[in-house]
């Protein structure tokens, strides 16, 4: 098959990756401009452009896709059989989701239409989801909408976080394109539309992804501990408050229950704090902090402009006192 992929950040790359390394030919590989992701002035790729450079694959990055007609025309003049979307960061409209043979496919990294969006990964874990997965979809022209060829789902464990499930997913969607592209080859004289599954017959709730903002990193120490817990793995690793008016990321914690206090005879054990009081220094484990329902043990954080740090090291670089707030 002649394949061209359209991919931005390094979750596509995998993809790219194996349907390289396949007996598929990508042709060509559309990703976004390049931009000042870092200090200074200096342009960077996307990682899909870089590993695309790298293998010597022609790369496209227009700043603009809808009516920009030079580009479609190269696009036309190169003969492909499919669009490999995974990640690219627009919607691409009709007049280029047709330019295929066998048209555009999408994955999407969430068990449809549960999660259509932008951030499904992120919303999946904040909402204490027991599963998510991947779909490969014949792409249309509205938000996440298509038809399902391919799916799978895996289980979100307990621990999971953003960089876990985020790895997962990314594999889970290279694996998925391989058998997805297998059946459309197999059935280039038929009718892949047979195949195709409506999202309205995985009878799941439909529920939008929407774009994680500046104010969602911040952890309200009123909520429960479990929704706590939730968002810092799933805006890992940057959900944050404030402590001695500076910025305080929160990487991991652990939340004590009730059973756990008990046994380990915790010094707090019979005295009632608000949410979000320092309650405990435990050597060696970290900083107790009160929330709505069971306290939090905070395991490691990255205080502004010092490194991550955790255990005694994170007490004595915060120097907490029991009683002491953080902020929200």
């Amino acid at each position: 098959m002649r394949i061209i992929f359209w991919g931005t950040p390094e979750y596509s790359v995998k993809s790219l990756e194996v349907l390289k390394n396949s007996d598929h030919d990508i042709v060509a590989v559309v990703s976004q401009p390049d931009k000042k992701r870092s200090r200074g002035n200096k342009l960077i790729p996307s990682p899909v452009k870089e590993y695309a450079v790298k293998k010597g694959i022609p790369v496209f990055t227009p700043e603009i896709i809808k009516g920009n007609f030079q580009f479609i025309s190269k696009l036309k003049e190169l003969s492909c059989d499919l669009f490999i979307v995974i990640a690219y960061g627009k919607i691409l409209p009709k007049v280029l989701l047709d330019i295929p043979k066998y048209k555009s496919w999408n994955a999407h990294a969430s068990l449809l239409p549960r999660w259509r969006g932008a951030a499904p990964i992120q919303w999946s874990i904040l909402e204490g989801d027991e599963f998510t997965g991947v779909g490969i979809m014949k792409m249309e022209e509205g938000l996440d909408t298509g038809d399902v060829l391919v799916e799978k789902q895996i289980r979100i464990e307990n621990d999971e976080n953003l960089n876990t499930l985020t790895r997962k997913l990314s594999y889970l969607s290279s694996e998925l394109f391989l058998k997805a592209i297998s059946e459309i080859e197999k059935n280039k004289k038929g009718d892949i539309n047979r195949l195709l599954k409506r999202q309205t017959d995985f009878k799941r709730e439909l529920k939008y992804a929407r774009l994680i903002n500046k104010s969602d990193y911040i952890i309200n120490w009123e909520n429960t501990s479990t929704n706590i817990y939730r968002k810092i793995n799933a805006l890992y690793p940057r959900a944050s408050t404030t402590f001695k008016k500076k910025n305080l990321k929160i990487i991991k914690i652990k939340i004590l229950k009730t059973n756990e206090i008990h046994n380990n005879q915790y010094k707090f054990l019979n005295k009632k704090f608000k949410p979000g009081f320092i309650i405990d220094l435990i050597e060696n484990e970290g900083i107790v902090l009160s929330t709505k329902t069971d306290p939090i043990l905070i395991l490691e954080a990255k205080l502004e402009g010092k490194n991550i740090s955790s255990q005694n090291q994170l007490i004595q670089q915060l120097n907490p006192v029991i009683g002491e707030k953080f902020s929200d």
